[in-house]
C-alpha cells in the first residue's frame, strides 16, 4: 500500500470548478499587498506622500501642529487681555478723567471697534512683524522689542552653553559612579536646586557674591557701548541663576536615559569584552539615549527664553521679561500681547525642533506604521 503526503481540504471561493485558495497563509503563497490600502498607488495625495516620504511627512505634521497651536495661543492671549477688568484710558487719565476724554482716547486707540476686528488687525500685523504702537511711550513696539529681545537671547545663549554640556557631563559622571558618593552628591545638589525657586537663588547669589564678597556686578545693566567682556561680567549672576535652575532637570534626565540603555544586551556584550565603564557610556550608551535627552534639553532651552522674566526682574536686566513687567504695570496692552506671543512662539517652535531632532535620532520614528 503506497502512502503519500497527507493533504487537507482546500478552501475555495465557493464557485464550482475553482480551487484557488482564499487565504495566502493556507496555500503558502504570499498575497500581494493592495496598493490602494498601502497608499503606494491609490488613496489620497497625503496618504501616498506619507507612504513615499514618511520622514518629511512627520516633519510637516509637526510644523503644521506648531503653527496651529501658535494661532490658538494668539487667540487666548488676545482674549485673555480683553477679559481683564479695567481700561487703559481710565488708568492713563486718572480718576478725575471726564467720560468725554476717556471716550476720545478709546477712539484714538481703536478700542471702540469690535474685538474680532481688532484681533484680526493685530494678528495680521504680527505676522508681518508689526506689533503696533505702544500706548504708553507712543513708540513702535517692534523696535523696542528688537532691542530687548537681543539682550534676552544673549543671556539665554550663555546660560545654555554653560548648562547643557555641564548637565550631560554630570549625568554621565553620575552613571559611572552609580550609587556611590559622587552620584549621591550630584543627586542631593540637583534636588536642592530643583526645590528652590529662581528668584530665591538669584537673591542668594546677590547676597554672597555682590554684597558680601563684592566680586559680581549688580544690577546687571547692559548697554550698547559696553565691550564684550563687560557684558559677560554684567550677566554673570543672571547666567549662574539660570544654570542652577535648569541644570538639575537636564542632568537627572540624562542619568535616567543612560541608565535605561545600560541594561541593554549590547552594553552587556561590551562589558564582557572588558571595555572601560566610561568608554561604554560615551561610545555605546549615550548615543542611543540621545532622543529623550534632546527632548528635555529643548524644553529647558525654551524655559531659558521664557523663564528669564523673573530673573530679569530680580537683576534689573533690560530684556524682554523686564519690558513685559513694566508694560503690565501701566496696562500697555500692545506690548504685553507682543511679548506674550513672542515667548509662546519660542516655546512652541523649540518643542517642535526637539520633536524633529528626536525623529532624526531614532530610526523607529522615521518609519511609522
Amino acid at each position: 500500500m503506497e502512502s503519500g503526503p497527507i493533504t487537507g481540504p482546500v478552501l475555495t471561493d465557493g464557485v464550482a470548478g475553482e480551487t484557488h485558495p482564499r487565504s495566502a497563509d493556507l496555500s503558502g503563497i504570499p498575497a500581494k499587498p493592495n496598493p490602494a490600502a498601502t497608499g503606494e498607488n491609490g488613496g489620497s495625495f497625503w496618504r501616498r506622500f506619507i507612504f513615499r516620504r514618511p520622514l518629511v511627512a512627520l516633519i510637516l505634521q509637526r510644523f503644521g501642529l506648531s503653527v496651529g497651536l501658535l494661532f490658538a495661543v494668539s487667540l487666548m492671549i488676545f482674549g485673555g487681555i480683553e477679559a481683564l477688568p479695567g481700561d487703559f484710558a481710565t488708568t492713563y487719565l486718572g480718576q478725575s478723567a471726564t467720560p468725554q476724554a476717556v471716550e476720545n482716547i478709546r477712539k484714538d486707540l481703536g478700542l471702540d471697534k469690535p474685538w474680532s476686528e481688532r484681533y484680526l488687525s493685530w494678528l495680521g500685523g504680527a505676522v508681518t512683524g508689526d506689533f503696533g504702537t505702544s500706548w504708553a511711550s507712543k513708540n513702535s513696539v517692534s523696535e523696542q522689542i528688537g532691542n530687548r529681545l537681543g539682550n534676552s537671547l544673549f543671556l539665554a545663549f550663555f546660560a545654555a552653553i554653560v548648562s547643557v554640556p555641564l548637565a550631560v557631563g554630570l549625568g554621565m559622571l553620575a552613571v559611572q559612579f552609580r550609587n556611590r558618593l559622587p552620584d549621591k552628591i550630584i543627586n542631593v545638589i540637583s534636588l536642592a536646586a530643583i526645590s528652590l525657586p529662581e528668584f530665591f537663588i538669584g537673591y542668594l547669589l546677590i547676597l554672597f557674591f555682590a554684597v558680601q564678597l563684592g566680586v559680581a556686578t549688580f544690577p546687571a545693566t547692559v548697554y550698547d557701548s559696553m565691550s564684550f567682556t563687560e557684558r559677560l561680567s554684567a550677566i554673570a549672576l543672571p547666567v549662574a541663576t539660570l544654570v542652577l535652575v535648569v541644570l538639575a532637570h537636564m542632568m537627572r534626565m540624562t542619568r535616567a536615559a543612560i541608565l535605561n540603555v545600560m541594561s541593554s544586551a549590547y552594553v552587556e556584550t561590551a562589558e564582557l569584552k572588558g571595555l572601560g565603564t566610561f568608554r561604554i557610556i560615551a561610545r555605546h550608551a549615550a548615543p542611543n539615549a540621545v532622543a529623550p535627552v534632546i527632548n528635555v534639553i529643548a524644553l529647558n532651552l525654551a524655559y531659558l527664553v521664557v523663564g528669564v522674566v523673573v530673573v530679569e526682574v530680580v537683576f534689573v536686566y533690560p530684556g524682554m521679561g523686564q519690558y513685559m513687567v513694566d508694560a503690565v504695570t501701566v496696562r500697555d496692552m500692545p506690548v504685553v500681547q507682543a511679548c506674550g506671543l513672542i515667548f509662546a512662539a519660542f516655546y512652541i517652535f523649540l518643542n517642535m525642533a526637539a520633536d524633529i531632532l528626536a525623529i532624526l535620532a531614532n530610526p523607529r520614528l522615521r518609519h511609522p506604521r
